[in-house]
């Protein structure tokens, strides 16, 4: 069973930095898709930033200049790296992993099959 398991949230300024992992286990094909989402309070959860298993990067126009995307397949990490941060990046991080490839975009929650539990990041202005 494919699991993932989030951390590095936390509690900071704005115009600081953060960098959330997502650690992938189990029996994951090497041809996935990651993804981060985000969802604040009394808010819709909305699409990040993703990396596909060619390397392939998309991120949401508001983080754009701001979050890089990388991966390391031999720990099987996503990173998140947020920099410049927002009271409004103020929200739960959740990754998703596509192990059943879609086809669908990578912003698109509905490409993903499997979900963390998600981490709290919370910027203070």
């Amino acid at each position: 069973q494919v699991r993932l398991e989030e951390s590095g949230g936390g509690s900071t300024q704005a115009g600081e930095s953060l960098r959330l992992s997502c650690e992938v286990s189990g029996p994951v094909p090497s041809a996935h898709n990651v993804g981060w989402f985000r969802q604040g309070v009394e808010k819709e959860r909305e699409f990040v930033a993703a990396i596909s298993w060619t390397g392939i990067k998309t991120f949401a126009d508001d983080v754009q200049g701001r979050f890089t995307i990388s991966k390391d397949n031999g720990r099987k990490t996503v990173f998140l790296q947020m920099n410049s941060l927002k009271p409004e990046d103020t929200a739960v991080y959740i990754c998703a992993c596509e192990t059943i490839i879609t086809g669908r975009p990578p912003t698109m929650a509905s490409a993903y099959d499997i979900w963390g539990l998600g981490t709290q990041v919370t910027i203070s202005s």
